[in-house]
C-alpha cells in the first residue's frame, strides 16, 4: 500500500505490485498477517485529507482512494508532493526466508513482530535486531500492536518518573492505549485521571477496575475532575486530542486542586503542571484560556524522541516487559480485519478514520 500527495493538492492511496526482496545476511523475510491502523498511521495514509470527499476508482482488486487536501494540510505535507511512501508502522507475522546470520536463521518458521514501516505489504524484511520474537504459540494478530501502542504507554510511565510526578491523567481514555495505561497503572498502583467522552466509556473502565474517571460529557465534569486530581495529585497529563479547550481545562482543574486550602499567591500554584499532546483527534487550533497561574507547560510528546532519549537499555527493558505481556496487560483487540484491497474501500476508509472506541481495525495482507 502507498500513498502519494499529488501537486494537484489531492492524496492518492493505491495499492503497488513489487517484487518479494531476498533477505541479506542479518535479515529475515516476513510474512506480514497483521497489521493494526493506528491514528498516527493515518496521518501517512491520508496526510490530513477531508475523507468525507474522498473518491473511488479502479476495480475491487486494485482500489485507488483519492482525496483533496485542504490549503492548511497541503501545507504541512509540502515535503511529500510526488514521493510515493509505502505505509504502516507495525505488525506482525511469519519469518517465511532468512539470511546467512545464526540469529536469522533461528528465526525462521516463528511469529515475530516488527515496527520497521512499510508494514501494509504481504512481505516485509526486517533487521533481525528489529525483530521481536514472540512465545510460541502467538497469533499474529494479538502481536500485531506490540509496539506503538505499549510502549507509548509504558513511555508515559517513564516520563512521569523522570520528571519528578507522582501521578498522571489520560485523555481518550477508553481507547485501546488508554485502557493499556489504565492495566499498568493499577499494576504498578500509580493514580491515574481517566477522562473520557460518554458514559459508556466511563462504565468500561469503572468495570475494568479504574477509580478515577471524568466524563466530558456530564454537567458536573470540571468539579469532578478537580476532586480526582486533589486526589491523586496529578500534574501531568498526557491528551490524545490536541484540539480545543481539554488541555486547558485540565491545567484550570489541577490549579484548582492545588490552590485548594493553600496560602492565595497572585502568580497561582509554584508547582508545575504539564499537559503533553501526543495525539490528534480534534485538528481544531489548541485553545488556552490561562486561569492556572505560572507555573505550566503545555508541548508535544513523541514516541520515537522519548526512546532515543531513554537508551538502548531502558528501551530493551520495555519491549522484554511488552513481550511479558503481550496476551494480557498488552493484548490488543480487534474488531475488525480486512485484506489490503478491503481497506482501500470507502465504506472502511470512513469506518475506521473515524476513530471510534470499539472500532479498531487490523490489516490482514496475506488475505
Amino acid at each position: 500500500m502507498r500513498s502519494l500527495v499529488t501537486n494537484s493538492q489531492t492524496v492518492e492511496v493505491s495499492l503497488e505490485e513489487v517484487e518479494v526482496p531476498d533477505p541479506g545476511p542479518h535479515q529475515v523475510l516476513i510474512r506480514v498477517e497483521a497489521a493494526p491502523i493506528n491514528p498516527s498511521d493515518l496521518g501517512y495514509l491520508f496526510a490530513g485529507a477531508d475523507l468525507t470527499r474522498a473518491s473511488a476508482s479502479g476495480t475491487p482488486d486494485r482500489p485507488v482512494v483519492v482525496a483533496p487536501l485542504a490549503d492548511g494540510a497541503a501545507r504541512a505535507a509540502a515535503g511529500r508532493v510526488g514521493q510515493s511512501m509505502a505505509v504502516g508502522s507495525e505488525g506482525a507475522g511469519t519469518v517465511v526466508a532468512a539470511g546467512e546470520g545464526d540469529v536469522a536463521r533461528g528465526l525462521l518458521g516463528k511469529v515475530v513482530a516488527v515496527a520497521g514501516g512499510a508494514m501494509y505489504s504481504q512481505y516485509r524484511t526486517a533487521d533481525t535486531a528489529a525483530c521481536l520474537e514472540l512465545p510460541e504459540g502467538t497469533q499474529p494478530a494479538v502481536a500485531a500492536a506490540s509496539f506503538v501502542n505499549p510502549m507509548t504507554v509504558l513511555g508515559m510511565v517513564e516520563t512521569m518518573r523522570m520528571e519528578g510526578h507522582r501521578a498522571l491523567a489520560h485523555t481518550a481514555a477508553a481507547s485501546n492505549l488508554g485502557q493499556m495505561l489504565n492495566r499498568v497503572c493499577l499494576q504498578e498502583q500509580i493514580p491515574l485521571v481517566n477522562i473520557v467522552r460518554s458514559p459508556a466509556q466511563a462504565a468500561l473502565l469503572r468495570d475494568a477496575g479504574a477509580t478515577h474517571v471524568c466524563d466530558s460529557s456530564t454537567d458536573g465534569f470540571m468539579e469532578d475532575l478537580v476532586e480526582a486530581f486533589r486526589t491523586t495529585s496529578a500534574t501531568l497529563a498526557f491528551d490524545a486530542i490536541g484540539g480545543g479547550s481539554m488541555a486547558s481545562r485540565i491545567l484550570a482543574a489541577m490549579e484548582a486542586a492545588l490552590s485548594s486550602g493553600a496560602e492565595f499567591s497572585r502568580y497561582g500554584s509554584a508547582v508545575h503542571k504539564q499537559v503533553y499532546i501526543y495525539g490528534g483527534l480534534d485538528r481544531g487550533p489548541t485553545e488556552l484560556a490561562r486561569s492556572y497561574g505560572m507555573a505550566w507547560g503545555v508541548g508535544g510528546w513523541l514516541l520515537t524522541s522519548f526512546l532515543q532519549s531513554a537508551g538502548a537499555d531502558q528501551v530493551a527493558i520495555m519491549r522484554r516487559r511488552v513481550v511479558d505481556g503481550i496476551t494480557t496487560t498488552f493484548v490488543s483487540h480487534f474488531d475488525v480485519s480486512v485484506s489490503l484491497a478491503r481497506a482501500l474501500h470507502l465504506d472502511a476508509v470512513s469506518a475506521y478514520s473515524r476513530q471510534a472506541t470499539g472500532r479498531k481495525y487490523l490489516i490482514d495482507p496475506s488475505a
